[in-house]
This record gives structure tokens, sequence and C-alpha cells, in this order.
């Protein structure tokens, strides 16, 4: 899973061809360390097809307000910069691979 790198914004990863999943989680969030596992085996069997994101919503305020995020976890999934899905709330690791394929 990426954090933001310092070359590339987050504007540019969530503009690029391929499909990106952010997790808009916070540090205290119980439902978000759950589901830190369950992203990791996502990322592990859709490497290839789709890139995942952590954003720490108190370490990044302004885009958490962008994107109007009023808890956490949310998961909102970009293509081409466009916002195809979005969701809050820990989830079962097939019903998010699942809600991501349908999307995609």
């Amino acid at each position: 899973m990426d954090t933001t790198d310092k070359k590339e914004t987050f504007r540019d990863i969530i503009q690029s061809g391929k499909p990106v999943l952010v997790d808009f989680f916070a540090e205290w969030c119980g439902p978000c360390k759950t589901m830190a596992p369950v992203l990791k085996q996502v990322q592990e069997k859709m490497k290839d097809e789709l890139r995942i994101l952590k954003m720490d919503v108190d370490k990044n305020p302004a885009v958490a307000q962008a994107f109007g995020i009023q808890g956490v976890p949310t998961f909102i999934l970009f293509k081409n910069g466009e916002i195809v899905w979005r969701q809050s709330g820990a989830m079962p690791q097939a019903q998010l691979e699942s809600f991501l394929r349908q999307n995609m």
C-alpha cells in the first residue's frame, strides 16, 4: 500500500489510468485498524489492477474535507480522477473485492 510520495501529488495519483482505492483512516480508529490486513490482502490479490492509497484524515484534513469525509474508514475508488464508488465503514474482504471489481 502506498503513502503519497513527495514527487507525486494526490491529484496525480487519482488521475492516473490505474484505478485507485483511497482509504481515508485515522490512527485512533478501531475499525480502520481491522481493515489494514483486509486492504493488504486485497492489494496482494489485485496489485496489477489497483493501487491502494492510505490517507490519514488527521494529517491531511484539507483532503478529507474536500471529499466530505464524515467518518472513518471511508473508501473512495477513483478511476481517471473520477469517483466511481464510495463506502464508509469496515467490511469483509470478499465484499470489498466484489465492490471494487463491479466498479473498476
